[in-house]
């Protein structure tokens, strides 16, 4: 078969594809894998519930089941969902939302693709611009994003040890330059695959950095707030004109029903909604749907603090306390201080193997984690070590499993050192 090439470009070994791969295999397979590589969220039984009830009462609402299932929804996404949205954050944040502020999209995977390619890559007039990430690493959905090559660049960052066996990255100011080349500035909060959370302080002066160069500052809030709110540390929600902020609702619960949501200038939105007409002609309206009372009362950003986010950080404490227990001192490694999302982000200085084969040697024991290179977009491949160092953990799953799994990758790392590779 002959492709494209946009066809060989999105064919090819994309770490996005590889990981959607692995944990697709694991679920169709007869082998017990122990699933700590993708970032699904666990299942918050008062969320799920909640959920449960509100999909019961559509199903018995006849005029309300016909539009969940029969109605083609605009470009822009559900209407009743974005008015709801933009009187939520209005009154909890004084934002000055219109709905024309707010669009929908089937997951923040394909907000992103849009995006980066609507800020970057081909101007026409012989210019070409960039997607700017000030912390690298970032999240492996970005990777294989762009329709253009090169379309990403990124800042290493600089490094803090803040505990035992604990590190944090920061945005290395002084080597971040905004170029004529850089179409957007693009960061998480939190950061998948770390859990960082960048300060209100560092996301001030990237704001001011994009507006003193005229691009927009995307943030990725998929992990943040106002919800799905996995923070564990203190920040504060943020939206205005320069910014372009993406929410979703999968880690509130919803990863199987694909909303995204994208909160900017109207003229954002508008040409957003003209790339949705030709992608997908509309977006889904089940999770707008399902969670619109929510919404509407105000009852997704409670939950998110009092149930959701707590969920979480339980697991997360105790993933952090198994690995200090199944490694202690016995060789050097390093968590990246958690501080939202859902994955602990380790770091294995001088490991003798790098992170593919230490993934692979999971892989074959039944334990399925991401390798740490995938993570780096838009950073030259160099001799920084790093990269191959570091393994993502997801500990959203069966507490036991999760102990179980992060017990064999402490073993596996011990016995690469004694092996010495």
């Amino acid at each position: 078969m002959k492709l494209s090439a946009f066809g060989r470009k999105f064919t090819q070994g994309a770490g996005i594809a590889s990981l959607m791969d692995d944990l697709g295999k694991a679920l169709a397979s007869d082998q017990d894998y122990i699933m700590m590589g993708g970032g699904n969220p666990g299942h918050v039984p008062e969320i799920q519930a909640l959920l449960r009830q509100r999909l019961h009462d559509l199903a018995e609402d006849e005029d309300a089941f016909r539009h969940l299932v029969g109605v083609y929804d605009s470009p822009q996404g559900e209407k009743q969902f974005i008015a709801s949205l933009a009187d939520l954050f209005n009154r909890e944040y004084g934002w000055g939302l219109t709905p024309d502020h707010i669009a929908l999209t089937n997951g923040s995977q394909s907000a992103f693709f849009m995006l980066f390619n609507m800020f970057a890559g081909d101007y026409g007039d012989g210019s070409r611009k960039q997607i700017l990430f000030p912390l690298a690493p970032e999240y492996i959905g970005y990777a294989d994003a762009g329709l253009s090559p090169e379309l990403f660049r990124a800042v290493r960052p600089s490094i803090s040890y803040t505990g035992d066996h604990e590190f944090k990255y920061h945005i290395d100011f002084d080597a971040l330059q905004v170029t004529p080349d850089t179409g957007a500035i693009c960061v998480s909060r939190p950061t998948n695959p770390t859990g960082n959370v960048l300060t209100d302080e560092e996301m001030q002066r990237l704001e001011a950095l994009a507006r003193e160069h005229d691009v927009p500052l995307i943030v990725d809030g998929a992990y943040g707030m106002p919800f799905p709110h996995l923070l564990f540390t203190e920040a504060t929600p943020h939206w205005n004109e320069h910014l372009i902020l993406c929410l979703s609702l999968s880690k509130f619960g919803l990863p199987a029903a694909r909303t995204g949501i994208v909160i900017a200038e109207p003229e954002v939105i508008k040409a957003l909604a003209g790339i949705n007409a030709i992608m997908n002609l509309a977006t889904g309206s089940f999770g707008a749907m399902l969670v619109e009372p929510l919404v509407r009362s105000g009852d997704i950003i409670r939950l998110s603090r009092d149930v959701v986010m707590p969920f979480y950080r339980d697991r997360m404490r105790r993933a952090v306390n198994t690995l200090h227990e199944a490694l202690g001192d016995r060789c050097e490694w390093f968590i990246h201080r958690p501080e939202g999302a859902m994955f602990l982000w380790v770091w294995f200085p001088g490991l003798p193997i790098d992170s593919l084969e230490l993934y692979n040697r999971l892989k074959a024991r039944g334990v399925l984690v991401v390798s740490g290179h995938y993570f780096f977009p838009g950073l030259p491949e160099d001799d920084w070590r790093h990269r191959h160092e570091c393994l993502r953990v997801t500990y959203s799953q069966d507490p036991e499993q999760v102990e179980k799994g992060l017990r064999i990758i402490a073993e596996e790392v011990l016995a690469a050192h004694q092996a010495g590779g």
